[in-house]
């Protein structure tokens, strides 16, 4: 959430950013401004009407002292007719403020200088690539009919028991998702993240907190009668473990990991994306989190970056770096780069990580600081990346490496799934 202080004092540079995000409404700015400047005259009257009833207490007492009854009662309906106006003001101060909260949180993020024009994914940048793509047999699949092939997971049980997208993973398919999550959890904690386990479901609060609500409010799973969502990635939870904190400087950076299902609805999603494991409503991810001093932020993303880079490269993948355009950006990022590996069988890429600089605009919605040298409370910055999603990491593998004996897996997971094939049944 953007700071209104920042707001009124670069009205201009606000709207030029936004601009770059493509966002429909500008004028915004020069309401949240109107609007705070409205509470300013409410809370200075309010506090002119409080100093008023002060006042006026005071002389009652003396008034009192003195034996002048009469004089202190007319002193009574003035302070009783002050409070009545003090109540009035507040009525319309409350009303006010929760009405600038809500717009308030309609702003999306400011995209940092670096970030290039443009009004979709089309327009993304291409930082750099990686990894070599292969030439697959004249027989080659796509991964559902490998899965299929090899029944390593059940799409139509899995609708069965819950609906489409919700994939039943068994046996030799369970086992492959399970070590590359044990595979990523290590490589991360090697790395120095420190791992959690959080809850699967949060509050409302929470959801607020990294900025799911109320822009994705749409495309989360809302458990009415208990007010909770299921949590769409590990983001949300594990960044809230900081919420209301001043960090110590000796804690400082923050790094955190977690492998969490995660729940999406994904409303609206149509089309080829849809196949497989493209795009599916469940689905398994290992998250990395830091929370860092802000004049370091830009450095640790690049380090973040990096830190994914070499997940892939040690995956045997094709990959490619992408910088996110103002249009295709998230509503809490300020510079965000994307990890697309290549799908040899279906000849597209596919996106499978996101690595995001927030800045302050998640720490400012749950209020994460810590003091800086001369003791002031400063807001820390928070920035996190897929380390990996792995529906498409597990489509490229399977895609990538099949041949005629089976599905090649890379060396690194030789040791995490205990062979180096996944063999025709």
């Amino acid at each position: 959430m953007l700071q209104i202080q920042f707001i009124r004092q670069n009205a201009d540079l606000v709207k030029e950013r936004l601009a770059v995000r493509n966002y429909p409404n500008i004028g915004l700015v020069d309401t949240l401004i109107e609007m705070d400047d409205e509470l300013r005259k409410i809370k200075f009257a309010s506090e002119s009407i409080q100093a008023n009833i002060n006042s006026a207490s005071k002389e009652i007492g003396m008034l009192m002292a003195k034996g002048e009854k009469d004089a202190a009662e007319l002193k009574k309906t003035e302070v009783t007719a002050l409070k009545e106006e003090m109540a009035q003001k507040s009525a319309s101060l409350d009303e006010l403020e929760i009405n600038f909260q809500k717009q308030l949180l309609l702003l999306p993020n400011l995209p940092h200088q670096s970030v290039p024009a443009g009004k979709s994914a089309e327009d993304n940048e291409e930082v750099r690539s990686g990894g070599k793509i292969p030439t697959l047999m004249e027989n080659a699949k796509p991964h559902w009919d490998i899965i299929k092939d090899y029944d390593l997971i059940d799409f139509e049980t899995g609708a069965k028991i819950a609906g489409s997208g919700f994939p039943l993973y068994k046996g030799r398919g369970a086992k492959l998702q399970r070590s590359l999550i044990q595979f990523f959890l290590d490589y991360n904690s090697d790395a120095g993240y420190t791992e959690y386990m959080p809850p699967l479901m949060v509050n409302e609060a929470t959801a607020y907190g990294t900025g799911q609500l109320p822009d994705k409010e749409g495309q989360m799973y809302h458990i009415t009668a208990d007010g909770l969502y299921l949590i769409p990635t590990a983001e949300v939870p594990v960044t809230n473990v900081y919420a209301n904190e001043i960090i110590k400087e000796n804690e400082i950076p923050v790094k955190m990991t977690a492998y969490t299902p995660c729940f999406r609805r994904e409303a609206g999603s149509f089309g080829s994306d849809v196949r497989g494991l493209n795009r599916v409503h469940q689905f398994d991810k290992v998250e990395i989190i830091q929370l860092v001093h802000a004049e370091n932020s830009y450095t640790v993303l690049e380090e973040m970056v990096a830190h994914i880079e070499k997940l892939l490269n040690l995956l045997e993948l094709p990959y490619r770096v992408l910088r996110l355009c103002g249009g295709d950006m998230g509503f809490t990022s300020a510079l965000t780069y994307d990890f697309e590996v290549y799908s040899a069988a279906q000849q597209k890429w596919l996106e499978v990580s996101s690595v995001s600089n927030f800045e302050t605009f998640q720490t400012n919605r749950m209020k994460i600081r810590h003091k800086d040298e001369n003791g002031k409370t400063q807001l820390l910055h928070s920035l996190n990346g897929s380390s990996l999603a792995l529906p498409r990491i597990v489509a490229a593998l399977l895609e990538n490496n099949q041949t005629e004996n089976g599905i090649v897996l890379p060396q690194i997971l030789h040791k995490y799934v205990g062979t180096s094939i996944i063999e025709k049944k």
